[in-house]
Formats: structure tokens, C-alpha cells, sequence
């Protein structure tokens, strides 16, 4: 007999059909004559219910099956007479995988803390909220390659292992074997970014995207700040500055799009235990047209507001970098809408991006949205190569470092744009987490690499 999902016995099953379901036990209850099991198989926040009456119930040695226990049900589904459910299985067949002692398994049913779930992260998708969490994280993966696929965009896998540092900050871990001498013949780092490489892809692909892990050793314990996260990062010649802005719009919104399309019980679970405005924070995203302003113009607002009393703990400047306290204000309190600013201080910025003709500023553009702030960063990167040694070695960085990617713009130079988003802050949004440690199965953080 197959085996059959949970999510699709509760769909798509027929009252009088004979079906095998299989998962962990949620809670039981007990009567004289009968036991109800609610079972659960990761496939859906839903359950099954079953119904074991005494007989299959001493059969099976059920006294023994507790939450948490793993079992294989027989039976024949039932028109069941409980609110929230059409079906139930009436089992005539009870097979244990494994126990769970009681006295010692940490997920009975019962509310347990953020902070005791991220302890035992090797169970925690057991939980209601995070295998929510965990199944739209899959569905963003998946749309993920959808979106930029039907773009156009080739998927390619960027090294892990690079002796540039994309962004200049130099807060890279170092790779070191067990050799007298360096393994690669010179320094190596984990990434902080695929870019780079991805730009060199493009101007041979034309449009390209990376998928994968990327690595800050910033000495960081705040709740939006990981040493392990993951990046998309897509890039396309003969792209500018709009055209960037319009593909972070259009791919935001398909992200969203796709989650209430597969994961709506997810949704509402998280809708109703995490963030009450979840639901609807997602759904003005999803059909607003993006405000699109400058860094100046946005500096302005937030100066005013600050004049009109507003207090920020970080004051504001023209030429410092906005603070999520700004990001969000903007966002949340001003426009009440996602953001995209652009033409920020090429000063803080990477030696990467087009340099405007003001001299001061660059085409940089961050996609700013409710509660999370930067959701997306990206520019159109400097193609022009004379502007870009210039830079270079303004920055104190040293041209041999970036021989290779000077190349790029000595052969063919193109305008081309692109963008990063941090996937861990796109499922914060989606599922209303306010802890980048609860959006990833097993975070890696200062001080932290258990599992």
C-alpha cells in the first residue's frame, strides 16, 4: 500500500479509501473504549487525526506511544465529525517506528520560548513555527529559480573559496590547511560575495545568477547579523540602474506571490503566533508600486523629522550610511510602503559601482522594506575602466589584487547591473520572525556552531 503525505491524504482523500500514513505523534488522548493520535508528517502544519479503538489499541502495545513517538498507520478514512477536518483515519493497524521517552523528550505540547527551541535546533522543526518557517524557506528557494530563470538568468555556481574581497570590508575568515605554505599559493577566504565572478559570467553569458553561501567574520550578536548566510545574487549586462530596480521589485514581489499561492495555512499559522500584520504587511508589498527616491531625499525627510522631534538613537547625516532605525522609518511611519533609494555617497559604498557625474554619489540603489529595513542591495557596476582603477587605488587597495577583474572592462567593457539579496532577510520578512537565527535550521553566529 503507498504511502501517502499527510497534506495530500487531507486534500485529496475519499471518504471509504484504504490508505497508510506515517509521521510523529503530536498528542494523544485517551478514552475508555478508544485513543485519538494527531499526527504530523512535516509535509503541512495540518494533521490527521486518528481513531485506534481498544482492540488495535492493545495489539499495537499503544500505552507505550507518547508525543513524539514515530508510527505507521492502516486503516480507512472516515467522515470525521471534528471542527477544522473532513476526514479522519480509522486505524486497524498501528506499527512503531520509535519511541520518545516522555520524561525526557523536550517537545511536548505545550508553548515553548524562542530561546529553548534555538537550544535544541536538531528538533525544532518538529514545532508548528518552524516547520512553517522552514517550508516557505523552500518555497523561496524554489521561486527563487523560477523568477530569474523566466527572466532569462543562467544559474551558476561561484567559488567558495576567493582570494578577493568583493566588498573591501575585510572581515573575511582566512582558509588555512595543515602546510608550511599557503595551500592556493596565497592568502584564501571563505566569500562574502559571488559578485565578481558572477560579472565576469555575464560578460559572457549575459545574464547570470548565483545561488549560495556567504561568509561575514564580523564580531556581530544582533538578531539580524549571521557568520553563515546565503546569497542570490543576479547579474546582467547591458543593465542600468532602472532596469536593476525594476528586476529587485518585480523578483520581491514573485517571492511573496509564490508563498500565498503554496504555503497560505503556513501563512496564517505565523499570521497567528508570530506577527499579527504578517499577512497583511505582505499582501501591501505584493500590490504596491515600489517609492523611489534619492539618499538626498531621503536624508531631508529624516532630518525633518528629526527637526519636528522625532528621536533616532543614531543622528542623521548626509554622507553616513542609514541605520534600520531610518530604513524603517521610511518605510513604516512616512511612505507606509517599500522603498528603493538610490544615489547614495560613492564614500560608502563599494569601489564597484558606477560613479555618477556629480562626482559625490554612485547608481547604488537599496530596496528598503516594513520591519526588516535593507532587503536588497545593489548598483550598476563601473565599466568605465579609467574610473575604476581611480577608484581602486583611492580605496588603498591594490590594482594587482583585481588584474582579472579589470580585464573584464579592457574587452568589450559593458554597462551591466546587478544585486544581492540576503535570503535569511527575505524569509525574516515572509514569516515574520524578528531573530535571523530562526529562519536558518542551524545558524552559525559568534560563539556559535553547534549541530
Amino acid at each position: 500500500m503507498t504511502t501517502q503525505r499527510i497534506i495530500d491524504i487531507l486534500e485529496q482523500g475519499q471518504v471509504g479509501q484504504r490508505i497508510t500514513a506515517k509521521g510523529w505523534v503530536k498528542s494523544r488522548r485517551d478514552s475508555k473504549a478508544v485513543t485519538f493520535l494527531v499526527l504530523g508528517d512535516g509535509s503541512s502544519v495540518k494533521t490527521l487525526q486518528v481513531v485506534v479503538d481498544e482492540a488495535v489499541r492493545e495489539a499495537a502495545q499503544l500505552q507505550l506511544v507518547g508525543t513524539g513517538a514515530s508510527v505507521a498507520v492502516e486503516g480507512e478514512l472516515v467522515a470525521s465529525p471534528g471542527k477544522g477536518q473532513t476526514v479522519e483515519l480509522k486505524a486497524d493497524k498501528v506499527s512503531i517506528y520509535g519511541l520518545a521517552d516522555q520524561e525526557t523528550y523536550p517537545l511536548q505540547k505545550k508553548g515553548h520560548s524562542m530561546e529553548f527551541l534555538r537550544s535544541i535546533a536538531h528538533l525544532r522543526s518538529r514545532s508548528n513555527v518552524f516547520g512553517a518557517v522552514f517550508r516557505i524557506r523552500s518555497t523561496l528557494a524554489q521561486a527563487t529559480h523560477r523568477f530569474l530563470s523566466g527572466q532569462g538568468f543562467n544559474y551558476v555556481h561561484t567559488p567558495i573559496i576567493t582570494a578577493s574581497d568583493c566588498e573591501g570590508a575585510g572581515a573575511m575568515f582566512e582558509v588555512k590547511a595543515n602546510t608550511k605554505d599557503h595551500f592556493f599559493g596565497r592568502p584564501a577566504m571563505l566569500t562574502v560575495s559571488g559578485q565578481l565572478n558572477a560579472e565576469a559570467l555575464a560578460y559572457g553569458l549575459g545574464r547570470v545568477y548565483t545561488f549560495g553561501p556567504t561568509f561575514r567574520a564580523e564580531n556581530s550578536n544582533t538578531n539580524r547579523h549571521l557568520a553563515e548566510f546565503w546569497m542570490i545574487e543576479p547579474e546582467a549586462a547591458f543593465f542600468d540602474i532602472h532596469d536593476d530596480m525594476d528586476l529587485a521589485e518585480a523578483y520581491l514581489k514573485a517571492l511573496i506571490e509564490a508563498v500565498f499561492a503554496e504555503r497560505r495555512d503556513d501563512l496564517e499559522l505565523l499570521n497567528s503566533f508570530v506577527d499579527k500584520d504578517l499577512i497583511k504587511t505582505l499582501e501591501t508589498t505584493k500590490n504596491a508600486t515600489f517609492v523611489r527616491l534619492t539618499y538626498t531625499e531621503a536624508v531631508d525627510i529624516l532630518l525633518a523629522a528629526q527637526k519636528g522631534g522625532r528621536a533616532f538613537e543614531f543622528p542623521v547625516a548626509w554622507g553616513s550610511d542609514l541605520q534600520s532605525e531610518h530604513e524603517r522609518y521610511l518605510t513604516e511611519e512616512h511612505f507606509k510602503l517599500p522603498v528603493i533609494l538610490t544615489a547614495y555617497p560613492k564614500e560608502i559604498k563599494s569601489f564597484y559601482m558606477f560613479q555618477n557625474d556629480d562626482d559625490k554619489t554612485v547608481a547604488a540603489m537599496d530596496v528598503l522594506v516594513p520591519r526588516i529595513g535593507e532587503i536588497i542591495g545593489g548598483s550598476q557596476r563601473e565599466h568605465r575602466l579609467d574610473r575604476l582603477e581611480k577608484r581602486i587605488v583611492e580605496l588603498g587597495m591594490k590594482l594587482e589584487d583585481y588584474t582579472w577583474y579589470l580585464d573584464l572592462n579592457r574587452f568589450g567593457a559593458v554597462p551591466h547591473a546587478g544585486f544581492g539579496l540576503g535570503f535569511e532577510r527575505a524569509v525574516m520578512f515572509c514569516t515574520g520572525m524578528v531573530n535571523i537565527r530562526d529562519v536558518v535550521p542551524f545558524p552559525r553566529a559568534v560563539g556559535q556552531a553547534a549541530f
